[in-house]
């Protein structure tokens, strides 16, 4: 009848993973949690929960997420299901496909925009499918 789940290790963290600024990253990164990203991401990311490019975060390749809040420099596609959030400070070139679009006066928005606001679900394979055919 009190049948509870034990909470995982990251449940009892706070679902928060962090890369600081003077890392640089090459390679993809798949998450199941939050991401704070302050360094450099040269790669895909995918992620069931919320992206955060930093101000001093730079991500070169896709992104598919459920939230993103950029405020670093973006180049490439990004597929968000929900809100991206663009601040001030961001920079962003390339493609974007989101659910809802929030820009800040004074960002640099360089990009192809389609809205999808009916997107349910995040597929994580669909990054790991175009990691394949950009190897091919």
């Amino acid at each position: 009848m009190f049948d509870k789940k034990p909470k995982s290790y990251t449940d009892l963290l706070g679902k928060t993973n962090r890369i600081v600024e003077g890392t640089i990253i090459k390679g993809d990164i798949i998450s199941q949690a939050d991401f704070r990203l302050d360094g450099e991401l040269y790669g895909n990311f995918s992620s069931k929960g919320k992206i955060v490019i930093g101000p001093t975060g730079i991500v070169k390749g896709d992104i598919v997420c459920k939230n993103a809040d950029i405020e670093g420099k973006f180049e490439g596609k990004i597929q968000v299901v929900e809100l991206l959030n663009l601040k001030t400070k961001a920079s962003i070139h390339g493609e974007v496909i989101c659910g809802k679009l929030a820009v800040e006066p004074g960002a640099d928005f360089s990009a192809t925009c389609v809205m999808k606001p009916n997107t349910k679900s995040i597929n994580s394979n669909d990054v790991q499918q175009r990691v394949e055919e950009k190897k091919a």
